[in-house]
């Protein structure tokens, strides 16, 4: 997972995971960190596993470490963080070498992490069910408040 280390190690990487922080210094909800995004690799990992999905667990990881490096243009600039981190992200998959076809698929996956239908790739439906399952929901203080749950439902731990 040599790409992997490449990313954790690249400067703009960093620094928009610094971003991202500051941003949400005073968020009381869920963050979107380094934290958030091995856990979002993990969980999409496993799901990729158990739908047999034939994915790289490189580029499941190097997918989900990417996905929310924009949440701090949606903030700033009330951009949509997926289609921002998009672009952001091209720049870091060539610096660190990775092939045009998989820049173009991880580019795909993350301009679509927030849409759930038949129409995504598989990449982009298991960062999909990664992304919202991960949070532990049940144990947040600031539940009621969560726009995730305006709906009434419940919170799941899985999806």
């Amino acid at each position: 997972m040599e790409l992997v280390q490449r990313i954790l190690q690249h400067p703009k990487y960093k620094e928009y995971l610094k971003l991202n922080a500051e941003a949400e210094k005073d968020r009381k909800f869920c963050c979107h960190n380094l934290q958030h995004a091995l856990d979002v690799a993990r969980v999409a990992y496993i799901i990729s596993l158990e739908n047999s999905y034939n994915l790289s667990k490189e580029i499941i990881y190097i997918t989900a470490l990417l996905h929310d490096i924009a949440k701090w243009k949606q903030y700033s600039e009330k951009t949509d963080h997926a289609e921002a981190g998009a672009v952001l992200a091209e720049g870091i998959l060539r610096d660190i070498g990775v092939q045009d076809k998989d820049i173009e698929m991880i580019k795909d996956a993350i301009k679509n992490h927030r849409r759930k239908d038949e129409k995504v790739s598989d990449l982009s439906k298991v960062l999909y069910d990664a992304d919202k399952s991960c949070r532990i929901c049940v144990e947040c203080e600031a539940i009621n408040e969560c726009k995730r749950f305006k709906d009434g439902k419940k919170p799941a731990l899985f999806y």
